[in-house]
């Protein structure tokens, strides 16, 4: 496999996965404007990106953060964009304010607990009508899917996290399948259910974020289980919508975290080589 000259651009670049999550995303999110009916529309999609940065920086600030870095935020943002439909601006404001909050002010040891993006999605569901998840906006069409999982593998491998998404994917849907055959129900429903954006979203960027998934690529294996039985579970017993159920099971898997890497210690994850690592008791580390 080339390489980039060490020290160079393109090595910086390549470095953080960071970046390659944002192209993937962005691109994303462009295709969808163009292409889908996006309930938030261009508008509140630019109000949600602006209201997580303008969190970030007065949270950065108020918490004595060295400096500003917007591409965690941007990451939540669009995430949000490509997940989350709202009645009002409003309510977008608030997701991507309760997104960013949350890294800040609930954390365990250094890092925070809940994926931001999943905190604010939760949330929202949970105190109003007026926000919620479209699962099938990005269709299913095979060559879409098979797009999105490819970009997301290479945007995994550079975050050491594919263990997680494929772990999670093939639990949850050995769960449908095994569901299917024991009623007798015709296998279009599960692969059917298989099919959705919100799904491999779910799956490639939100339980995979390094910072919120265990140390250990065991711990990683359990949560992706856990997961997906509480996501299987919330759908088929108590009939929440898939896209829902998912983002239910990750915010009560979460509080499983501490306890994992307790059990099963290892190193805490770092955006790139030369990002610094967080004075142990600090209140709040680089996010």
């Amino acid at each position: 496999m080339l390489k980039a000259p060490p020290g160079s651009l393109v090595e910086s670049i390549f470095r953080d996965p960071r970046h390659l999550q944002l192209l993937v995303l962005a691109s994303l999110w462009m295709y969808g404007l163009r292409t889908f009916d996006f309930g938030m529309g261009l508008g509140v999609s630019l109000i949600t990106i602006f209201a997580a940065l303008a969190a970030q920086a007065l949270l950065s600030w108020f918490f004595g953060v060295p400096r500003f870095d917007p591409r965690s935020p941007l990451i939540s943002a669009l995430s949000l964009c490509l997940l989350l439909r709202v009645a009002s601006p409003w309510l977008a404001v608030g997701a991507a304010a309760l997104s960013i909050g949350s890294k800040f002010l609930i954390r365990s040891g250094t890092g925070h607990v809940f994926n931001p993006t999943n905190f604010g999605i939760v949330f929202l569901l949970l105190s109003t009508d007026g926000a919620w998840v479209a699962p099938g906006q990005w269709g299913s069409g095979a060559l879409l899917a098979f797009f999105f999982a490819c970009a997301s593998i290479l945007v995994l491998t550079r975050a050491s996290r594919w263990d997680v998404s494929f772990a999670f994917l093939g639990c949850y849907a050995a769960l449908l399948l095994a569901r299917a055959l024991y009623l007798g129900d015709p296998w279009a429903i599960p692969l059917r259910q298989l099919q959705s954006g919100s799904l491999l979203l779910f799956a490639f960027f939100m339980i995979s974020d390094p910072k919120t998934t265990p140390r250990s690529r065991r711990g990683r294996v359990a949560f992706a289980c856990v997961v997906a039985v509480l996501g299987a579970g919330l759908t088929l017993n108590w009939f929440y919508p898939v896209s829902n159920g998912i983002f239910y099971a990750l915010a009560l898997g979460s509080l499983s975290l501490p306890l994992l890497n307790a059990k099963s210690p290892g190193r805490p994850y770092r955006w790139g080589e030369s990002r610094p690592m967080a004075p142990r008791g600090s209140l709040a580390p680089p996010v």
